[in-house]
């Protein structure tokens, strides 16, 4: 099998060009197929599990681009023909920043519009979820949880006035599903509110510097901090449902890559996602090789 090659974008020639790059586009080299992975660790790991699973079952070389700091910018790479597949796209996110639709809190919804859309505007496919949606989590210590017997957001009604709540700086002031909307629906604030960078959230909750934090759902220290991940039961929070997006272009030409993509459908739940995106930010192993071992570890799904 060949080996994929990272290739690092730097943010700024992307912002200051909006056209192709040299020897990107899949007319420059028909033996190689342009991958959108992203700057977070999920982003990359899913950009090396789509490029392994092209090479694997095509002749085709992969490239994941890697250093895209936006969803905006993932989508105009496949706009201008610098990538054919985006391996870490989020319904959520799509609907709302590159759709520009009202923000959709139905799964199955959230995913048909995007899939129809992209289609009609972009001419390109939504390809089933891997089996996660990384969302906005409340999460509180395990010792928390038991303290009040926590187990989902509308739980914290009649205690939220006792607790400290750490969140990401930006979703205090956010229109839709930030802290006034929140408040709004669950009926309730907390006693204190404190905007936090989002990766500094964990780190507070699990060393007892703030009772309850807002995080990722998918990020790793979930499971190392033995945190409990508080159910939105009223649904407050947009799918963030996570999937490949392929140019129709790339597919008709190459039909093996939907064979291929398609056998990652509902292959990764949020446990597992934790677990992998642990694997690359605290033993510090390369994403590219935590999607190789993945893989591996599955036989690629071949039986699928």
């Amino acid at each position: 099998m060949k080996k994929a090659k990272l290739l690092i974008l730097g943010l700024a020639l992307l912002v200051l060009s909006s056209c192709s790059f040299p020897g990107l586009s899949s007319n420059d080299n028909e033996d190689t197929v342009a991958i959108t992975g992203g700057v977070t660790t999920e982003a990359q790991i899913l950009g090396g599990i789509a490029a392994e699973m092209v090479e694997h079952y095509t002749d085709l070389n992969a490239t994941v681009i890697n250093n895209l700091a936006t969803t905006t910018i993932n989508h105009q790479a496949m706009m201008n023909g610098n990538a054919s597949i985006s391996a870490a796209r989020y319904t959520g996110t799509d609907v709302t920043a590159t759709l520009g639709l009202p923000a959709e809190n139905d799964p199955d919804k959230a995913f048909e519009i995007v899939s129809d859309e992209f289609q009609k505007r972009y001419q390109q496919t939504w390809f089933p979820s891997y089996g996660f949606d990384n969302t906005y989590v409340f999460l509180v210590s395990r010792e928390t949880a038991e303290q009040y017997n926590l187990t989902k957001v509308s739980d914290l009604k009649d205690v939220a006035g006792e607790l400290s709540a750490g969140v990401d700086t930006a979703w205090i002031t956010r229109e839709g599903d930030g802290y006034e909307g929140f408040k709004e629906m669950y009926g309730f604030e907390f006693s204190s509110i404190l905007p936090m960078q989002i990766g500094l959230v964990y780190d507070a909750v699990e060393a007892g510097r703030m009772d309850i934090v807002l995080g990722y759902s998918t990020d790793g220290r979930i499971a190392s901090y033995d945190l409990v991940m508080l159910e939105d039961d009223l649904h407050f929070f947009p799918p963030y449902d996570a999937a490949a997006v392929a140019t129709d272009e790339v597919l008709n030409k190459n039909p093996d890559i939907r064979e291929a993509l398609n056998k990652l459908a509902g292959t990764i739940d949020t446990e597992q996602m934790q677990k992998l995106n642990y694997r690359a930010d605290n033993d510090l192993v390369e994403p590219s090789v935590v999607a190789k071992e993945f893989l591996e570890e599955h036989n690629y799904f071949e039986g699928k």
